[in-house]
This record gives C-alpha cells, structure tokens and sequence, in this order.
C-alpha cells in the first residue's frame, strides 16, 4: 500500500513539473488575463513566445490591445442597420429601369441653390456631371438624380457639415425614398470609431463613398471610389511619372513609407507598428506623432526619435525613388497616398483589411497592386522581394494605366461612376471587364458602337488578329462640280482602281445640289453621295454607311495616285489604331509669343497627319461624335476649321501614339475655291493658319491634353523611294510639346 501511494505521489510531481515547465506561460497568461473584467479581440497577435521577439517589439505594445474603440460584433451590426436600412438593396429592387427605356441614360443635377453651402470639391463633381454626354436639365428625361446638398464630408466635427439633410430631402418632391438617386461621399462618421453613419437617411439611393467597408458595401449596388483631395483637378490632371521603362524596373529604394501614426484610437495598431520593417537602407519606414493638438499629451518613448528621422527623408523623393509604397488604413480605410502611389508608379502595398477597393467591380487590381494583411506585416519585405522584375514592370506600368484613364481628375472618377451604372442599366451593351483594364479603358471603349474586341482598332496585335482588308474612301465636297477636269472626278477614278477600295462615298457640302449620277466617273466600286449640313464636323460623323474598319478620308483638290493609296493602307493595317497618311504639320511652343504656334514647314519633326489624306479606324467617327464635349465640335463648326487637328488630338490622346506619315509624289496644298482670286486666295490663306493657331491656344483644348511621351514618328516611304527603307524619324512628342496646356 505505501509503495503504491509513493508511486502516485512520484507521477503527481513528475506531472506537475513536467506542467509547470512546459506550459507555465500559457497559466500566466491565462491568470492574467482572468484579472481583466472585459477582453476585446487584438487586433494584434498575441505572441505566445514573446521572449523571441524582443528585437521586433516591446512587450508593453504586445500587450497593449491598441485598438480601444473597436466595436464588438454585435455593435457593428447595431451600427450597420441604423446607416443602411435598405442593406439588401439591389439594382433590381432599389431602382426604376423604367426611368430609362425611354431617353436612355440621362442625368439631372438639382438645382443649386445659393444659401446651401458646397464644397469645392463637390462643385467639381456637379460640374462633371453637367458636362457630361448624359447630363439634362429636364427631371422629366432623367435616368438618375443628383442632389445638390454636398454630402461629400459627413463628419460632424467638420466645418463643411451640412446639417438637418433628411429635413431638406424629404421636401423633395423627386427624392422617392432616394430612388434612382446617385449620392457621393468622401468622408463620413467621426472620433473616435469613425463609423460610415452619413447622418440622415439615404433610403434606396445608390451611395458612391470613399474607404468603403465591405461589410456595408452593398454588391452590384454601391460604388466605391477613391479617397481624393480638394486639390485634385477637375478635368486633364497630371500624367503619370513613368515616362520610360527601365529595366530592371526597380528604384534606389524597394519598400518606403513616410506619413503620420495614430498614438490612440482607431488605425493606430498598423502605423504604430510599421517602424519594425524599417532598415535605413532598402527599406524606409518613417512615421511622426507631431501632428493634432494634444500629440504631446500621448507621446510615448518613440516620438522623439521617430520625429527626428522623418525629417531626413522627402515625401516626394521617396515616391519618385521606391518601387513599392506602403498605404495603411488610417483612421478610416482609405487615404490620399493611394491616388498618389498610382501616379508616382509605386506599387502599392495595401494594409488595410476590409477595404472595398476603388471601382472593384471593373478593375482588377491584381495586376497593380499588393494587397497584403494588417496582421502580417513583417512578412510584407520578404512578400515583395520575392516578385519578379518582369512583374514589377507590369505592375508599374498598369498603375499608370488606371492612373490616367479613371484616376487623373474628378472628371474621370465621376465618368467611370456613372459608366459603371449605366452598364449595370444596359447588359446587353455592357463592357466586358478585360475593356476596364486593358488600354484605352472602359471610359473610351464605347458599348454603343460595340462590345466585341475585334471592332475595336485597339486589340488586333494583342490578339494576332488584323482588320479588314478593304477600305472607304470618304471624300468631303464643298464646292460645285462644273468640269470635267475637277481634281475630285481625278480622285475618285485614282481611288477606285485601288485593290482594296470596297466603296466611295462623297459628303456633299455645298450649297448647290450635286451633279446627277451620269456626271460621276465610271467606277468599279458603289459611289454614294450623302448629303451633309455644311458642317465641317460632319466628316466625322459616324454613317452607316460606312462599312469598313478602314477610311481614307480625303479632300477633293487632294491629289493621290493609286500606287500611293494601296502603299498607305498597307502600312495601315500594321498600325490600325494610328492615323496614317500623307500631309503632315507641326506645332510648337513659341516662347517669345508665349503661346502654341502652327506650321505646315516640312522638318524632321512633325505632330499630326493631316485628315485631307489619311487612313485611321472608323470607331474614331464614334468617339468624335459620342466621346468629345460638345462645346469642342461647336467651336470646329463656327471657324469651319481645325477639325483635323482636334481628330489628331483626340487619336493620340487614346492610344498615347503618334501618328504615321507615309510619302508622296507631290506637296499637299491647303488649297482655296477655284473661284478666289489670287490676292484673295494668300488672304484666305493667311486666315486658315491664323484660325488654326488660335484653336491651338483655345482654353477648351486643353481638355483633351492627355497624350504619351517621348514617342517616335515614323515616315514610311515605298518601294523606289529610299530602296524601300523606313525612314525613322526621332520628334520626341512629350506632352509639352504636342499638346496646348
């Protein structure tokens, strides 16, 4: 009996030893943490082998919850029903398609009323909107309604806080409950959780907000955009800083962050720790406590040496020179860095867990962008280390794709915004994704005129595809047809002898009617006359008409033979997103004048091929018509003029190249009516040009001011003229030196 009670007493202590060297930690742990009368879930990991990680951090932020305004669960519910009581919206229960089906999709802006304060951020995105191809100042024609209250900031410590708003709604007779209403915000709840609580009720209305939470974000309903400044221009907008690519492609620096950490409240815990991955060398990880009024009441131990060290670093020079920039959530998910790490093409690398990203639903952000973990953030070094650089080019060079085709203005953000609706309202027209995230972009990419990659000129080389091997001839007449000697009965015979002319057709711009059939030249191809509104903006219009990719747009006094014409279209179809013809200009900065000049001198060097001889894609009479502002296609109208150089500006702006002149026998004349003298012609002259270096220097052109640089021209001469070489010409067109700014 007693051998047996002195073996259980020997296990009872083996046991007991065996515990208490094993696992006495977890017993402290446990015995700590039952002191504590409420336990809130870290944010942070709750390291079990602290002792091995005293270099990384210090057991006081280990121990430290951080996060002390975190809500529980069932609060964030609570929460989520008061902001969203219609949660379970969708377009097909929160929205009349009816509105719709008869005009379209048409936009009305309530009108501004003078006590109602707004924003100048908002009144850019009103101002969007009413420039816009979709907007109408007729309710009775809308779509969609926008309010006029500014709810852009809807933190009620914020002096922009507009109050009393469901008071002011409800009296609108249009509101609806908000249905079929688009409402917009940037900023919303306030210290310390920073909830997404608007402060009135959006009923049924789709809400466009910034740093959207995916648990409130409502699919295939609500938009999510980025977080932008009052700064941020309304249209053009800066390009983006990745003028070449280098390889390889990566930067002095490989992983930077520079801006402020939160001592107390929400976003703290991910910038309190990001001084952990900070090296000095690859990696700069800087972050200040010297911001807000009461920094000094909270600083800690680390303030003073963190302050120091993140004036030795510029925030600019860090974004030109990292290849990766980190962006944390700050005290809501989103913040200005992201828009700024797009432009700077600094890949960025997302901590920000529940963050509904930026127009979601069409972009893929998987190709521009590392979406990482708050919680794991010392793994994020070795993460982007192990990227490829060929990746990393791609990556760079989608960032700046998004940045200038949704990015760059507020014009663009609200465009895509709206786009992203109507494309919800329209299946049948809607774009396919791989449009949203493949150059031009969704926002040129027009559904109206089709949804199929191969009618688009921009996807036939990414595909191994080309464009149909025939063309239209589309001939502008603007003066009467008296003789047979005419230089466009001489053209239409060169043209219609070419091997992949399909059809003619001549836009009769003249006063006068048009001769009858017997008076036009034989031909082997139709000829069809259409007669125009004696608007030089008709030439790009888009006709049915027209049933080839390709058109050789022509003047009549152009003078082409048919040898010139099949070389043309030739090189055509190796470019069929570009403008390729025969009469090329040029303008340039004319520093002592102080503004763009125009000249038809023939150099090294050239920005546009004139439309008078050219090949370009018939999609462009689409984007001409549909995309431009109405006011540009107004203006060409009234001078009767420029509307070759405004097609050039648009084509370049697209596809961010220049265009592609090819030989010819003889020097391309502006020419003036047969019936001018030859003192009146040098005067009509003279005003042509004078004309056309005014719309240079027009303060609407510079809307169109987004083209690509350091790009290079190509002159294509044929066989028998330069042994048939190509003949490569360096112009260097920049956007300083093609576009008006």
């Amino acid at each position: 009996m007693q051998t047996r009670k002195k073996y259980i007493f020997i296990t009872f202590f083996a046991s007991w030893l065996l515990l208490f060297f094993f696992g006495g930690d977890q017993i402290r742990r446990l015995a700590f943490l039952s002191r504590k009368k409420a336990t809130v879930l870290k944010n942070w990991p709750r390291w079990t082998d602290r002792s091995l990680l005293k270099s990384f951090a210090d057991p006081e932020e280990l121990q430290s919850d951080g996060g002390h305004h975190k809500q529980s669960a069932k609060a964030r519910r609570e929460s989520r029903i008061n902001i969203y009581k219609h949660s379970r919206c969708r377009m097909e229960t929160c929205f009349d398609f009816s509105r719709c089906e008869k005009h379209g999709f048409k936009v009305f802006v309530y009108p501004m009323e003078r006590e109602d304060p707004v924003s100048e951020s908002y009144l850019k995105i009103i101002t969007s909107i009413e420039e816009s191809r979709y907007y109408t100042s007729n309710p009775e024609e809308a779509c969609l309604f926008i309010l006029n209250i500014d709810t852009l900031d809807r933190d009620h410590l914020s002096i922009q806080y507009v109050h009393n708003i469901n008071d002011k709604i409800q009296g609108f007779p249009l509101w609806n409950d908000g249905r079929n209403h688009l409402i917009f915000n940037l900023y919303s709840g306030t210290w310390p959780n920073y909830t997404e609580d608007l402060g009135f009720d959006i009923g049924q209305a789709i809400l466009a907000k910034a740093s959207f939470y995916v648990e409130n974000f409502r699919p295939g309903f609500d938009i999510s955009i980025p977080l932008f400044s009052k700064e941020h221009p309304q249209k053009g907008g800066e390009r983006g800083w990745l003028y070449q690519n280098s390889v390889p492609p990566k930067k002095k620096y490989m992983l930077a962050f520079k801006g402020k950490r939160y001592l107390t409240g929400i976003g703290s815990d991910t910038r309190n720790a990001l001084h952990h991955i900070h090296n000095g060398k690859e990696i700069i990880s800087l972050t200040t406590c010297k911001h807000g009024k009461d920094w000094e009441k909270h600083k800690d131990t680390r303030c003073d040496k963190d302050n120091l060290d993140y004036e030795k670093f510029d925030y600019q020079e860090l974004l030109h020179n990292s290849t990766f920039c980190i962006i944390p959530r700050g005290r809501r998910l989103g913040s200005f860095r992201f828009l700024e790490a797009l432009q700077a093409a600094c890949i960025p690398v997302l901590l920000s867990n529940g963050w509904e990203l930026p127009f979601s639903e069409v972009i893929d952000w998987s190709k521009s962008a590392i979406v990482g973990d708050e919680r794991l953030l010392l793994q994020i070094p070795s993460t982007v280390r192990c990227i490829h650089s060929d990746k990393i080019l791609a990556f760079q060079q989608q960032t700046q794709f998004l940045w200038e085709a949704y990015f760059s203005s507020v014009e663009k953000i609200v465009q895509t915004t709206l786009e992203i609706i109507k494309d919800r309202l329209f299946l049948r027209e809607s774009r396919p994704k791989f449009l949203w995230n493949t150059l031009p972009g969704g926002l040129l990419a027009l559904p109206e005129y089709s949804t199929h990659l191969g009618d688009f000129p921009f996807y036939h080389l990414q595909h191994g595809s080309s464009p149909s091997g025939k063309f239209t001839a589309f001939i502008r007449a603007v003066s009467p047809v008296v003789s047979l000697s005419q230089p466009i009965l001489k053209l239409i015979q060169a043209v219609s002898r070419s091997q992949h002319c399909a059809q003619i057709l001549v836009l009769w711009s003249c006063e006068k009617p048009p001769p009858p059939r017997g008076r036009w030249p034989q031909t082997a191809v139709p000829l069809t006359v259409i007669h125009g509104r004696r608007k030089v903006s008709d030439r790009f219009f888009p006709y049915s008409a027209i049933g080839t990719d390709a058109v050789l747009s022509l003047d009549e006094h152009t003078s082409l033979s048919t040898s010139e014409v099949d070389f043309a279209f030739v090189v055509w179809r190796s470019f069929p997103d570009r403008i390729v013809g025969f009469p090329m200009r040029s303008h340039f900065w004319d520093s002592s004048q102080s503004q763009w000049g125009y000249t038809s001198k023939w150099t090294n060097e050239f920005s546009m091929v004139l439309t008078a001889a050219a090949f370009y894609h018939r999609y462009y009479h689409s984007l001409f018509t549909n995309y431009l502002p109405a006011s540009l296609r107004s203006l060409i109208d009234q001078l009767s003029n420029c509307e070759d150089i405004l097609m050039n500006f648009l084509v370049s702006a697209v596809t961010k190249l220049p265009p592609i002149k090819v030989t010819q026998k003889k020097q391309h004349q502006e020419a003036a009516p047969q019936q001018m003298s030859r003192s009146a012609a040098v005067s009509s002259g003279n005003l042509h040009f004078s004309q056309r270096q005014d719309c240079l220097n027009r303060k609407g052109w510079k809307d169109c001011k987004q083209c690509t640089g350091n790009q290079d021209t190509w002159v294509l001469l044929p066989d028998g003229a330069g042994n048939g070489a190509a003949e490569h010409l360096s112009s260097h067109l920049n956007s300083d030196s093609l576009w008006p700014s």
